[in-house]
């Protein structure tokens, strides 16, 4: 059997695009999944994957649900990347647990080092993985300028405004304090030197 993805049901489409649309969000939309796509893209025709349909499922599940300074966002896009896999998807081969894990894994983004993973094929995967939901740190500065306005928006009316800078400017300033802010040496070639000059602007500004 191919290991490329099958063409989604369209009311499997409809019912991700739907969850992307509620609430209303300013960065986590369904823009943020065709974007984050676009760099799985990359990869396939780069170092490759080794379980493209797990990974381009996670990505497109991973913040299916997301609401601003909740805690449980990932773990409810899992679940529900889960349930519809087995109600949309149910004669494709498909780890659905394996798709969990990598969306789990994105509630700790920052937290991980190159050294935090194997070398197996699932490991490089992982990487490669949370380094397309991170790879927005590394785009053209206008790009990523809204990017930060976007989760500040989204975040507008659910903490105090001076709670969010500190704990934004605290989250960038961890991003660009380590060695490596990208998992794979994928990322880390393409994108290193222009995420930490974003990193560096947008620190400054939140002084």
């Amino acid at each position: 059997m191919s290991h490329v993805l099958p063409h989604l049901p369209p009311d499997q489409l409809a019912a991700i695009e739907a969850a992307y649309a509620t609430p209303p969000r300013a960065y986590h939309d369904y823009g943020h999944v065709q974007e984050v796509l676009r760099h799985y893209d990359a990869v396939a025709v780069g170092p490759g994957w080794a379980r493209p349909r797990e990974v381009r499922l996670a990505v497109l599940y991973h913040d299916a649900i997301y609401e601003a300074g909740r805690r449980d966002n990932e773990a409810r896009s899992a679940e529900l990347a889960v349930e519809q896999i087995a109600r949309w998807l149910p004669e494709v081969e498909v780890h659905a647990g394996r798709v969990a894990e990598l969306i789990h894994l994105t509630a700790r983004h920052g937290q991980f080092g190159p050294g935090d993973f194997g070398d197996d094929p699932d490991s490089r995967d992982t990487r490669h993985f949370l380094d397309c939901d991170m790879a927005i740190l590394g785009a053209d500065p206008a790009v990523f300028d809204a990017y930060d306005r976007g989760i500040a928006a989204e975040y507008r009316g659910q903490v105090p405004a001076w709670l969010f800078k500190l704990n934004r400017r605290r989250f960038l300033k961890a991003l660009l304090a380590k060695e490596r802010i990208f998992l794979s040496d994928f990322f880390h070639a393409r994108l290193d030197a222009q995420a930490r000059s974003n990193l560096r602007r947008a620190i400054n500004e939140k002084r």
